[in-house]
């Protein structure tokens, strides 16, 4: 009796005074800073990784193409991802508890949801865009102007925020849940749930694009393996390896293999995430939460990758963000010089 007694009186609650109130979960001091260390750090790099990409592609003219035009607009959202969502995603996982509301809840899994879609479609017209500049080079600069780069951004933008608001913030994703929503509901909590439809129909829109990119980008590689030896068949024949159109095509192959590598790393990161869900709707919700919100935050990490990959791979960036942290930029008109030099 005493000891069930003292459990009660070690029960932490989300709201102290109002009745039905989350149970909180009680965690050491430096466990709670280590989190919130990482998922704090995880923030930084994401808004500020992202921000410089947006910053250079804006700002240096050598760099306004129709393909850093998709990568600035992809930048953009993993930035909204980190700017809108990391930061009350990182106190909801390390107090266990949500502070913000029942709307703010609505309107936070709804933005989301909208970053996430918005990503995976900035991605896959990528995909096409590297496709037909390395498969047919001479027609590429027809087809992928700016005007249709902007299109397709646009698209994918839109699509996403209307179907992310429009199934979420008006409870569709619940439907004939009610049950469970009631037993899991209680005041300071954030856990939204889908009915089997629309599990279905999200895992759609998360593997037809995963499936189109896959089959894209093995064309792409096996086409720029081929070009690369041809090319060098002809220049070790014509000693002219140096010439413009090879550096041209050998920065094309070379943006090709890098958003090939941001794509992998975005189906790495985003799959367990959905295997998950998936998984959840059919087996009556088995994960446990924490499980559950690792497989959020491996998938939130994807946000901070893309500049690291970037900056990896991409010379130009690694310049860029040079004279941008420099503040150089401030100083001297820099947006017209070349990113391209080496």
């Amino acid at each position: 009796m005493d000891s069930t007694c003292s459990e009660k009186e070690d029960l932490q609650y989300c709201f102290e005074h109002i009745n039905g109130s989350c149970y909180k979960t009680v965690r050491s001091f430096p466990f709670q800073v280590t989190l919130y260390f990482v998922f704090g750090f995880l923030t930084i790099l994401t808004i500020g990784g992202n921000l410089m990409v947006i910053i250079s592609i804006a700002y240096f003219k050598q760099l306004h193409s129709p393909t850093n035009f998709l990568i600035a607009s992809l930048a953009c959202t993993d930035f909204g991802l980190g700017l809108t969502v990391l930061p009350f995603s990182t106190i909801r996982s390390v107090e266990t508890c949500w502070y913000f509301g029942e709307f703010f809840c609505r309107f936070h899994s709804c933005l989301d949801a909208f970053f996430c879609y918005a990503s995976i479609f900035h991605l896959c017209v990528i995909s096409i865009d590297r496709y037909v500049a390395v498969t047919d080079p001479l027609i590429y600069p027809l087809k992928f102007t700016m005007p249709v780069s902007r299109m397709f951004a646009a698209a994918a933008w839109t699509f996403s925020i209307v179907y992310s608001f429009s199934v979420v913030f008006t409870g569709a994703n619940d439907e004939g849940l009610q049950e469970l929503v009631k037993a899991l509901t209680c005041v300071g909590s954030c856990q939204l749930v889908f009915n089997k439809t629309w599990v279905f129909i999200s895992s759609l829109l998360y593997f037809i694009p995963f499936f189109t990119m896959i089959v894209l980008n093995s064309k792409i590689f096996s086409v720029a393996k081929r070009q690369a030896r041809l090319i060098e068949s002809v220049s070790n024949k014509t000693q002219s390896s140096d010439n413009y159109s090879n550096r041209v095509g050998k920065r094309e192959r070379k943006a090709a293999k890098t958003l090939g590598i941001a794509v992998i790393a975005f189906l790495i990161f985003w799959s367990p995430y959905f295997m998950t869900v998936i998984i959840d709707a059919f087996l009556n919700f088995i994960t446990p939460p924490v499980a559950f919100d690792i497989m959020v935050w491996v998938a939130y990490s994807n946000s901070a990758i893309n500049p690291l990959i970037y900056s990896f791979f991409y010379p130009w960036f690694r310049k860029a963000m040079k004279v941008i942290v420099s503040c150089k930029i401030l100083k001297l008109d820099c947006s017209t010089m070349n990113l391209f030099s080496e």
